[in-house]
């Protein structure tokens, strides 16, 4: 498969209904906004589902999530360590920072996608620090307005350990919160650069990969804070230039998104013209 011979710009439009698409670890969990209330889901936490949805779809992955991971490695070092292909430009005489990073490019796809930073202490040439700059980046999901959060207390009316001085004793419950968007329509943008697509060898099929799963983004996600069918992808705005450079920046490419919201909660998408840059427009799962 030979390298991405074209620029590529994207933008995705979900919705959030009753759920909290990513908590704020410093405010309690409570969905994350910016200081104007709108709502905000980290490009981290995106980066984190379209590699959930790649290995869904049989891909490698280096950074694996420890509840899904596919191997008996519990971290990033381990499967490195483990992997043969890596390691032989790792120390030694073979010990080659730029055929280290290029073998890792080839064993990840998500590596190859978002980059990555090889430090271990282990790696090439005295165990210098090994940075991949990735061909992919994204922006933050934001929503089109500002979101409103409804908060609930919650109790626990089991014990979690049988209490020391009565066994027989139900503990007291134990108090918590739980929070949820109750509405929002988020909006958030990414590009795909050939110069990096080139170094780390990311194909135009791993493009299409990348595609569906964006197309599928929360599938297979479902947990308390997000039921299934609480979040849904609306449309996957895709342009694919005519060139490396592109036709347009990516930033005129993505102002050209107009997104309104119907009386039913519905967002309707409209894409301005850019002369021969035509794109391509798929529904959500």
């Amino acid at each position: 498969m030979s390298t991405l011979d074209r620029k590529i710009d994207f933008a995705v439009v979900l919705t959030v209904r009753n759920a909290n698409p990513n908590g704020d670890p410093l405010n309690g969990n409570r969905p994350r906004q910016n200081y104007d209330g709108h709502g905000e889901i980290s490009d981290v936490c995106l980066k984190r589902k379209i590699r959930n949805r790649l290995q869904d779809m049989g891909e490698s992955i280096l950074v694996q999530s420890d509840e899904r991971r596919s191997d008996e490695h519990r971290s990033i070092k381990d499967r490195v360590d483990a992997n043969a292909a890596v390691q032989e430009f790792a120390k030694g005489k073979k010990s080659n920072n730029e055929l280290y990073a290029k073998a890792a490019c080839e064993q990840w796809i998500d590596v190859r996608s978002f980059g990555q930073v090889f430090a271990f202490g282990g790696g090439g040439e005295g165990g210098v620090s090994i940075p991949i700059r990735g061909p992919v980046t994204l922006h933050p999901a934001f929503s089109l307005a500002p979101i409103d959060i409804t908060s609930l207390q919650i109790t626990k009316s089991v014990n979690s350990v049988t209490p020391a001085k009565d066994p027989n004793k139900k503990g007291p419950d134990t108090m918590g919160m739980k929070h949820r968007v109750d509405f929002g329509v988020y909006v958030f943008y990414g590009s795909i650069n050939t110069q990096l697509a080139e170094k780390t060898g990311f194909t135009y099929e791993d493009a299409r990969k990348l595609r569906e799963a964006l197309i599928t983004l929360f599938e297979n996600d479902s947990s308390s804070a997000r039921p299934d069918g609480s979040i849904e992808v609306n449309k996957v705005a895709w342009w694919e230039h005519a060139s490396k450079l592109g036709q347009y920046s990516s930033a005129k490419v993505h102002r050209s998104v107009d997104v309104q919201v119907d009386e039913m909660g519905i967002p309707i998408v409209t894409l301005q013209t850019l002369e021969g840059l035509v794109p391509q427009v798929f529904d959500g799962l």
